[in-house]
């Protein structure tokens, strides 16, 4: 039998849910195995129950394998039917607890703070209360949306005790982190109003702990993308190399799709190339209702089928990506993975907004517009395909790969495990 020495636990939404963050998890998870983490496990939610809540999911047979030594654990409800919310949450937080009473010693990640955080949270308590040893070191990513539709929420409405749970689990982990600047500031902010509404004192321990980790992505998958496999890929798909525009992300009113749609079609760019929109969400139906009703209904494509392995190609072949996000109520753009794949596989500038965390992700390298302004993102399709060079367009392109090799899943690794390394609890 195998003798592990050390271990790491993530516990997010994983493949095959359409989010940056669930490939950040898939990022980390094989960086572990390669920094000398004997075993990785992800701890996450049955596929039937993640398509009951209505996330978008990749189909199942797109998803790429995960490394030996990367075990997927989906653990099954706890209790009979008379509870059904709570079922999924005691699987996941028991399996946790046995994981850290089991001898191992482990690092938990857990990305998103609700509910994976307060799962992690009650497990380490529950594990200190069997009197069994415990030997678990504790990481809660924040990814924005935690504050944005939970505590903010809470907040609004007067209710103490929700936003209390999320931020008092939040701060009792070991190291606390959130993916962007944008998102460190978020929580503050919200906190500092948690405290004037009830005399808490949340905002100065934010403060205090909270550190940026950016997502971590997979460079590897983007850079030197060979041109005859680009070729077939676009081929397959009838599209042919600057010849198209390219959405890829969720389709939810937040990414500004409805604004694309009248932008490009404003644009004029459509007398010779083709508007892609990739992806699957909640409000796919009413984009193609959008298209449909556009001058240039003939032009727009929607592919609902892409997988990991096409993504950077079509990236790489576009004559520009467009992700014109803007603030809802429910979602605000924290960081912008997308973004940063982009600038990474190459190919046609990226035109987006000043959104949220959107600034951190690209720096100085994609053409800036307003949200919700359809005239402008036709001025910048028109800016970047029409009035640039070629040489222009690559110079470009070299600047912002250069930029984004940052968020590459080992220097992000290496950059949140630093601490813990020094305090000899994580390997390299």
């Amino acid at each position: 039998m195998t003798t592990i020495d050390n271990r790491l636990v993530i516990i997010v939404r994983a493949d095959p849910v359409i989010c940056g963050h669930s490939v950040e998890a898939r990022n980390l998870a094989e960086t572990a195995l390669e920094r000398g983490f004997d075993e990785v496990r992800i701890v996450t939610w049955p596929i039937d129950v993640l398509e009951r809540a209505g996330l978008p999911l990749k189909p199942l047979d797109s998803v790429l394998p995960y490394s030996d030594g990367i075990i997927v654990e989906r653990p099954a409800p706890v209790g009979d039917y008379k509870v059904p919310d709570g079922r999924h949450l005691a699987g996941i937080t028991g399996r946790l607890v046995e994981l850290f009473t089991d001898g191992v010693p482990t690092v938990c990640l857990s990305l998103y703070l609700s509910p994976h955080t307060i799962a992690a949270s009650d497990a380490v308590r529950a594990a200190l209360g069997t009197g069994l040893p415990v030997n678990v070191t504790t990481i809660a990513e924040a990814v924005g949306s935690d504050v944005t539709n939970v505590v903010r929420t809470a907040v609004e409405e007067g209710r103490l005790g929700a936003a209390a749970h999320i931020l008092t689990s939040y701060l009792s982990q070991d190291y606390c982190v959130a993916v962007s600047d944008y998102t460190r500031q978020l929580i503050i902010s919200e906190a500092e109003r948690v405290d004037a509404q009830h005399g808490t004192r949340f905002a100065e321990q934010c403060r205090a702990k909270i550190t940026v980790s950016y997502p971590a992505i997979d460079a590897d998958a983007y850079l030197d993308l060979d041109d005859g496999v680009l070729g077939e890929v676009l081929a397959s798909r009838g599209l042919e190399r600057d010849g198209y525009v390219l959405f890829l992300s969720r389709l939810t009113h937040a990414k500004g799709v409805e604004e694309l749609i009248e932008g490009f079609e404003r644009s004029g760019v459509h007398a010779d190339k083709t508007l892609v929109i990739a992806g699957r969400g909640p409000q796919a139906d009413a984009f193609r209702a959008a298209a449909a009703a556009s001058g240039v209904s003939s032009r727009i494509r929607f592919l609902d089928d892409v997988g990991d392995a096409e993504k950077p190609y079509l990236m790489k072949g576009c004559a520009a990506f467009v992700l014109p996000s803007k603030p809802r109520p429910e979602f605000v753009e924290t960081f912008g993975i997308a973004l940063a794949e982009k600038m990474l596989a190459g190919g046609g500038p990226i035109i987006t907004t000043l959104t949220g965390g959107i600034g951190e992700a690209i720096g100085d390298h994609a053409i800036v517009v307003p949200v919700e302004d359809p005239d402008a993102i036709a001025r910048a399709l028109v800016g970047a395909i029409v009035e640039t060079t070629a040489d222009e367009r690559n110079e470009w392109a070299a600047r912002a790969r250069e930029y984004a090799l940052q968020f590459d899943r080992r220097v992000v690794f290496d950059r949140m495990f630093e601490p813990m390394v020094r305090r000899g609890v994580a390997v390299r």
